[in-house]
This record gives structure tokens, sequence and C-alpha cells, in this order.
């Protein structure tokens, strides 16, 4: 059992004025709102009912804080860019994502949902331009690689890694992986990077080397 099992609930920020105080280690989760992103987050922590799934794209309006103990933290950020929500909502969602990771100190890396069939869609681009902007690491999980064949899934991570590496000034700061919450894959690679992040402990007991 990885230590992320640990994370539990501890509250819903409307604002950033809602959120616990600014400091310790956070890994914020991005993504568009039917890549993926909460079944991504219960099979990272092997809790399939931390974050709420729902069928309906768009249901987390809120930042939803997940605690691994009072340094360390999970932020599951509203999803974007698929939402059938009125304009003025999602202007309130990006206002308040764009807040947080511009502001938030303890903020140590972005993991970025895709959907492996539909990867780098113009929210995924942004999204990733925050991460460059702030000068902060991005791990990106193809998600639903268990939908395509293996040489499917083989050569949607070799374009992806292509264009981030030619879209990007400093390559190391971008990871990619495929990745597949019902069938298992690459949870332990993206637990990796995590903990690092978050200067957690790994599952043999020694520290954890961090990843980019």
């Amino acid at each position: 059992m990885h230590i992320l099992h640990t994370a539990k609930f501890l509250k819903s920020a409307a604002s950033l004025r809602d959120m616990p105080a600014d400091h310790g280690r956070e890994v914020a989760f991005a993504g568009r709102s039917n890549a993926g992103k909460s079944s991504a987050l219960n099979a990272l922590a092997t809790h399939k009912g931390l974050a709420r799934v729902s069928k309906t794209p768009g249901r987390t309006q809120l930042l939803n804080v997940f605690a691994l103990d009072d340094e360390r933290r999970l932020v599951d950020l509203p999803g974007y860019g698929y939402a059938k929500v009125p304009v003025g909502v999602r202007d309130q969602w990006r206002g308040m994502v764009d807040g947080y990771l511009r502001s938030r100190e303890a903020l140590k890396g972005l993991v970025l949902i895709m959907d492996s069939r539909h990867p780098l869609k113009d929210f995924d681009r942004q999204m990733l331009d925050y991460a460059a902007g702030i000068a902060k690491p991005c791990h990106v999980l193809l998600t639903k690689a268990d939908k395509l064949s293996r040489n499917e899934a083989a050569r949607t991570l070799s374009a992806v890694r292509k264009d981030l590496d030619s879209a990007t000034s400093d390559a190391a700061a971008v990871s990619v992986q495929l990745f597949s919450s019902t069938a298992k894959t690459g949870l332990d690679e993206a637990r990796a990077v995590i903990s690092g992040w978050l200067d957690l402990p790994s599952v043999t007991g020694g520290p954890a080397s961090p990843k980019a």
C-alpha cells in the first residue's frame, strides 16, 4: 500500500480565502472535466470514494483539498473546457484556478490529466503555459490508456512527448506517461513523481527521489 492511501478529504474551498494556511507542500490535479481526473486521484490513493466521480462533466466546481498529514496535501482543481455551465461560472472557476496557481507558495507540482485519445487540447496547453509561467514542474497523465491498443498507446505517448519537447524551453520541467485507473497502468510511476514533490518517504521507507 502506497503512502498516498492516507489521503483524507479536508475541505472544499469556494475561494482562495477558504484554503488551508499556505504552508507545507501541495500537488494540484488539473484537467478537462471528462478526462478522468477524479478516477485518477482515487486510483493513486487506493481509495475508491476519495474524489467524487460523476457521469456529468464539470461537477468539481470547488478547490477540493485532501490531506496526507499536517504539512502535505493534494488539491483537486475545478475541471475545465467541457462543463455545461453558464459562462459567468466558468469565468469564476478560471479566476480561482489562476489565482491558486499563481499565488500558492505551497504548490510544488501540477499533475495534468489528459484523455489519451484526445490529448493536448487548447485548455491543456493553457495549463502547461501556466505551469511554465510559474516555474512549477508538470507531470502529464495520459488517462484511459486501456482504451487504446498497445501500438496506439505507444504512438500517442511518443507524439505527446515530441510535442512537449518542442513546445517548452525546459523539457525537464514537463514529463508524461500513460495511465489507466481501470487497468491500474502507470500507478507506481505517477506515485513516484508525486511523492518526490511532496518529499514523502517511499514505500520501502527511504526518501523518494524528486522527479520532474
